[in-house]
């Protein structure tokens, strides 16, 4: 166990690399000064040339990326352009209002996934099952913003139900968590009827039947604990995902969280805020895969072993 997680935490260090440069190389080549923008519309060329300094955008691009790998090095994320505060400071302001959005949004997802999935593949080829499919075939192609964008006018606008925008009680995060988790809830609906189609003709669930289990036990018991392998990885992908930030969802209804906040930065050309705002969605990323291999082990004793 120990092992697997030193080796997952070694690959960060690839990874790092990576998504720095690619990130690093996206914001240099996009149209737009930081400089020209912090100075503003009527500011001189000593201006704009003297914030350049100020940031190091002066320097070559080679030059730049090794400056900030290395402060990377020493835990120094960088210095925001337009606030002026700490990268890491600035990230998690956002981070707990996006938690808090990921985590009600995967968890109706699950819900919603794991009970329709298990309950069309119970009743195969019936109403319910062709129905359902049907329904999450819709919500994988619904565009999120579309979603939230309905779901707002509907619920907030002429129902008056719940807030439209902005952070606060329980009832703030109804709306964006729905439109969030309904991509992710349709998703979880297909993978889990696969897997327990797939499973539920396996031999020892012919083997367990003919025992004469209730079929809530042989169903329950031993199909649905064999068939969650595939589903826990779905799981973990999409949680990876909404906690990137969800910037559609954030942006349509002024979410205050990480997404928003990288649109907000690229706007404005905050190279600091949006390479370590990527970063920081990049690592997270990784350490819910780690968290779902360490679970399968939980799930498949087998795994565990291997």
């Amino acid at each position: 166990m120990l092992r697997l997680i030193s080796r997952r935490l070694l690959y960060l260090i690839p990874i790092i690399i990576g998504v720095t440069f690619i990130s690093f190389g996206i914001m240099r080549m996009t149209p737009g000064d930081p400089a020209q923008i912090l100075a503003g519309e009527d500011a001189s060329l000593e201006d704009i040339e003297s914030i350049r300094k100020q940031f190091g955008l002066d320097k070559p691009f080679l030059l730049q990326y090794a400056i900030y790998l290395g402060n990377l090095v020493q835990g120094d994320m960088g210095v925001s352009i337009r606030t002026q505060r700490t990268v890491l400071s600035e990230i998690m302001a956002r981070y707990p209002a996006t938690l808090e959005l990921a985590g009600l949004a995967v968890l109706v997802a699950t819900v919603l996934g794991l009970v329709t999935g298990i309950i069309a593949a119970k009743n195969q080829n019936s109403f319910f099952d062709y129905g359902s499919m049907v329904v999450s075939l819709f919500g994988i192609s619904m565009p999120s913003f579309w979603l939230g964008l309905m779901l707002m006018l509907i619920f907030a606008v002429i129902l008056g139900w719940f807030p439209a925008v902005g952070r606060g009680g329980f009832s703030h995060l109804v709306l964006p968590a729905i439109s969030l988790g309904a991509n992710s809830a349709a998703i979880i609906a297909r993978m889990t009827r696969s897997s327990m189609l797939e499973v539920i003709r396996q031999d020892y669930i012919r083997t367990a039947r003919a025992k004469g289990l209730a079929e809530r036990v042989v169903l329950y018991k031993h199909a649905v604990r064999n068939a969650l392998i595939p589903v826990v990885t779905v799981v973990g992908i999409q949680f990876g995902y909404m906690l990137s930030g969800a910037i559609l969802t954030e942006t349509v209804f002024a979410w205050p969280g990480v997404g928003r906040m990288i649109v907000q930065a690229i706007y404005t050309r905050d190279y600091p805020l949006v390479q370590g705002a990527i970063l920081f969605v990049a690592i997270n990323f990784t350490l819910v895969n780690l968290f779902v291999d360490l679970l399968y082990g939980y799930i498949n004793p087998r795994l565990r072993v291997e």
